[in-house]
């Protein structure tokens, strides 16, 4: 029987984090470890190596996820293996998985089989304790805003217009919609609140975007936490929570440092949500692995739709970072799936589904032509897949103009993706990078939510209220014209409809809500419906979890 992730994680041969540092030649002394195999990176090592000259940024992005799973954290891990092997100075950067997801249904976010980041166990649960500070930072503003009314309301606080919810990272259903401050007058004045998951947190987006730890105090204060009567809002830095919530993300801000299981640097840091935030790992850490490594794999969340043009758009324009080349990564299962068959049969040969399910895998690469990087897909190799069907993608892919390589790092771990490495590093060095942002800071709030529906996701038009309308024009008068959008909707789909697979036309992207995160330096539009807070499903991971009589974990995934 086929060894489980977590089995390989266990049986990793993990070398001393301050062996793995010194792989990009980071000192130990500028490593603050935590245990054996992971470390912290220190600031003032940081900002040590900011004059030196950038390496070559790799984005890993898929076609639109399915059941079947594509594998876009396992083939960002093992190019990166990939590189090492073939001689390159390679290091991955991806997110910390959240808990929530984790006890849920979608499992970890550590790779898989051999092209895995190790401690997966720890990565996975509370890793180096970030997620809890960025909880504890949220819900310290949470607390000051409620302590503000309590003690006369200075500020003048419409009570009904607080914007800001509280966050807990677990997948909770019952505190979507609560009513807090019950029990009399020492309690304060009841209300109605929620919670949403921590990734979903303003403040999580701020840190995987912020450059330093001051442009992280200014951002926090930036934030809008609710709104007066007369609709004018009151700042996080307004209720003087902007300080604390600093010192308490202050080591969080420095990126983590781990390993893959062929022993090469892997930096693990941020997880904002893919498709209410940004879904990318932190500014941060993209920024000093391109300083200490000559290739930098990342990765950004679901299918190219939502995390490519989130990373394009709101990342790489934010960061002034540019990748030099895209891998898409598709599998023959999820071209089946998205040509029609179901998730039982996937294990028998269907070249024409493979064929019709090619229409998901075409559109994304002509998205990606329009920021003008050049791009290269990764059928990432289940067993099941059959000769004829691979070549099914191979031919399709040519036809569009891009090379589909096949690969088995699953299996092999680094040795199965040497062709890729290797396709990768010529893209690179072909110097046929020119990326360009899909529209100009300058557009309109609104015209920027259409120009993505209909530029990647292909819709006839974007339906909206005349008050989201409105919305967006105040927020354009308020100085906020200028920030990028960040669609929130549901990743499976190029439409607001999960169960709408494939390339589909004819079709309108409605605007449900808007919300401006001035802190984060984005719009929020949400289009459909959209959880900040999940629920577990009918049987959670969490189920199967559990210790063995060795004391270790087992049942995480």
């Amino acid at each position: 029987m086929a060894k489980t992730d977590i089995q390989i994680a266990r049986e990793a041969k993990k070398k001393p984090i301050q062996e793995v540092g010194q792989k990009l030649g980071i000192p130990s002394e500028h490593l603050l470890p935590f245990g054996h195999d992971k470390a912290k990176v220190s600031a003032d090592f940081i900002q040590s190596v900011q004059d030196r000259p950038d390496g070559n940024l790799i984005l890993v992005t898929a076609i639109n996820p399915t059941p079947a799973g594509e594998g876009k954290t396992t083939t960002t891990v093992g190019l990166g293996d990939g590189l090492n092997a073939i001689g390159k100075k390679a290091a991955i950067c991806i997110r910390e998985a959240s808990l929530g997801p984790n006890f849920g249904m979608k499992g970890g976010a550590a790779g898989g089989g051999y092209a895995q980041i190790v401690p997966m166990e720890d990565m996975n649960l509370h890793f180096t304790g970030d997620f809890h500070a960025i909880t504890t930072a949220h819900n310290l503003l949470s607390a000051m805003i409620d302590n503000h009314i309590y003690w006369g309301n200075e500020l003048g606080i419409d009570q009904r217009r607080i914007a800001w919810r509280r966050v807990i990272d677990m997948n909770d259903r019952a505190l979507r919609q609560i009513t807090s401050s019950l029990g009399g007058v020492s309690n304060g004045f009841p209300a109605e609140a929620g919670f949403d998951i921590t990734v979903a947190s303003e403040v999580m987006a701020i840190l995987c975007l912020a450059n330093d730890l001051k442009d992280l105090e200014k951002r926090l204060g930036d934030m809008i936490v609710a709104y007066r009567r007369d609709r004018s809002p009151v700042y996080c830095r307004d209720i003087k929570a902007d300080g604390a919530m600093t010192v308490l993300l202050k080591d969080a801000m420095q990126p983590n440092l781990v390993q893959t299981l062929e022993n090469n640097p892997a930096f693990v840091h941020g997880g904002p949500f893919a498709n209410i935030a940004h879904g990318c790992n932190t500014v941060m850490a993209t920024k000093t692995a391109l300083k200490l490594a000559d290739y930098v794999v990342t990765e950004a969340g679901f299918g190219a739709d939502l995390g490519a043009e989130k990373f394009f758009d709101i990342k790489c324009r934010k960061a002034g970072i540019a990748p030099k080349a895209v891998v898409l990564v598709a599998t023959v299962r999820a071209m089946k799936m998205n040509g029609g068959v179901k998730k039982d049969n996937l294990g028998q040969e269907n070249v024409d589904a493979v064929k019709k399910g090619c229409e998901n895998l075409g559109r994304h690469i002509e998205n990606l032509a329009k920021f003008g990087v050049p791009c290269v897909v990764g059928i990432n190799h289940f067993v099941t897949d059959t000769d004829a069907e691979v070549q099914a993608v191979k031919d399709y892919c040519s036809s569009k103009g891009v090379e589909a390589v096949l690969n088995k790092h699953w299996a092999d771990g680094s040795k199965g993706i040497t062709e890729m490495a290797q396709k990768v590093v010529d893209l690179v060095e072909g110097g046929k990078a020119n990326y360009k942002p899909l529209y100009p800071d300058e557009m309109g709030l609104f015209e920027k939510i259409e120009t993505i529906a209909k530029e990647i996701y292909r819709a006839d038009k974007v339906v909206a209220d005349k008050k989201i309308k409105d919305q967006l024009k105040a927020w354009e008068d308020d100085g906020y014209g200028k920030l990028p959008i960040c669609i929130a909707k549901t990743q499976y789909s190029f439409t607001t409809d999960p169960n709408w697979r494939g390339a589909p036309t004819g079709f309108e992207i409605p605007v449900r809500e808007v919300r401006l995160s001035a802190g984060a330096g984005f719009v929020v539009a949400i289009c459909g419906e959209i959880m900040t807070m999940p629920g577990l499903p009918k049987k959670p991971a969490s189920e199967v979890i559990r210790l063995n009589d060795q004391g270790e974990i087992e049942g995480l995934f």
